[in-house]
């Protein structure tokens, strides 16, 4: 499959002829939009590109971005795997990046810095992701598209609003990937409860955006007796996970390697969905009616056409029912201001 990066990832299906400006894996071609920076960056984009590279699933791997993309695909290229690495650069090669894509991983835009907000992010980043989006429903309108690019909570809404304009709009390959928030709730979970990480499942539902982000520890396995203390506590570092490596890296990045390790493993879960493989189940920002928003995490069931299923949150418990209610105002309030950005 194809796979683009534009700071997007995409893929493309194993019957279509390789393209060379795409990612490219034995059964699916991606595409990377913004692999040069941010998350794109040359520290940052390297260990995204690298773990696409690794993915049997991929057969052709296309990096995009403003500048830097050749040198990067070089790099990665000479890795003695199958897939065929190419870089793009320049709105000029936006289109070519994206052809024939079967995922489009979009982790564009600025990555956070100290003390910057929410809303100094959107006011960077939502009209790249509209004119990558523009790009993505011209060229590969078929395609998975992930996004990665911050605020999730309002990018994603505008994603859906540029697709319906173009009339290419399918809720079930609209993803806002929320992994990060899974993969730090499974490690602040194992530590807490002194169990090996690697058999940590916990999910995170509602937004991806500080109070808007839920983990549901009394759903953890394997079980843990934990005190109520140490379970607001491993919420709230859960919320502040992004935050907290922004502080630690002093103005010099934002979490852009565990972002990178956790876009990787979504983007494989799509690529394993759309390979058939079945009972493929991890969190995301989708098109939902579990609650009254129209977008919301939770577990959701992967296929061959993206979204199967869109699980139920299950059972909760009284400081979770209380987190629930908590986030839906803000929640609501990102998703209106994408809406309302996008039809501007």
């Amino acid at each position: 499959m194809r796979a683009s990066m534009l700071r997007l990832i995409r893929s493309r299906s194993s019957s279509a002829a390789p393209r060379p400006h795409l990612l490219r894996r034995a059964y699916g071609s991606e595409s990377v939009l913004g692999a040069a920076g941010g998350i794109g960056q040359p520290l940052a984009l390297l260990p995204l590109a690298l773990l696409m590279k690794l993915n049997p699933l991929v057969s052709q791997l296309a990096l995009y971005d403003i500048a830097g993309t050749p040198g990067v695909a070089a790099d990665v290229g000479h890795i003695n795997t199958r897939s065929e690495v190419a870089g793009y650069v320049g709105e000029e090669q936006l289109g070519q990046a994206l052809e024939g894509s079967d995922v489009v991983i979009i982790p564009a835009g600025v990555p956070r810095k100290p003390g910057m907000t929410r809303d100094d992010l959107f006011n960077i980043n939502a009209g790249i992701v509209k004119s990558l989006c523009t790009a993505i429903a011209k060229y590969c309108p078929n395609a998975v598209v992930n996004m990665i690019s911050n605020p999730v909570n309002s990018t994603v809404p505008i994603a859906a609003e540029v697709f319906k304009k173009a009339g290419t709009y399918n809720e079930k390959k609209l993803f806002g990937v929320t992994t990060l928030d899974v993969v730090r709730a499974k490690t602040f979970y194992a530590g807490k409860a002194k169990v090996p990480v690697e058999e940590v499942n916990v999910p995170v539902v509602g937004g991806h955006a500080g109070i808007t982000i839920l983990p549901l520890f009394s759903q953890a396995v394997p079980k843990a007796n934990l005190a109520d203390e140490d379970i607001k506590a491993l919420t709230k570092r859960t919320q502040d996970g992004g935050t907290e490596v922004v502080e630690a890296k002093a103005g010099k990045g934002s979490a852009t390697l565990s972002m990178a390790y956790a876009g990787a493993l979504f983007a494989d879960a799509c690529l394993k969905g759309l390979n058939g493989v079945p009972d493929v189940v991890e969190c995301s920002f989708v098109q939902s009616s579990i609650t009254e928003l129209p977008f919301f995490a939770s577990k959701v069931k992967l296929g061959k056409n993206g979204v199967e299923e869109v699980l139920e949150l299950g059972p909760m418990s009284d400081f979770e029912k209380q987190g629930l209610e908590s986030l839906i105002p803000e929640l609501k309030a990102s998703i209106e201001k994408g809406i309302k950005f996008a039809n501007q």
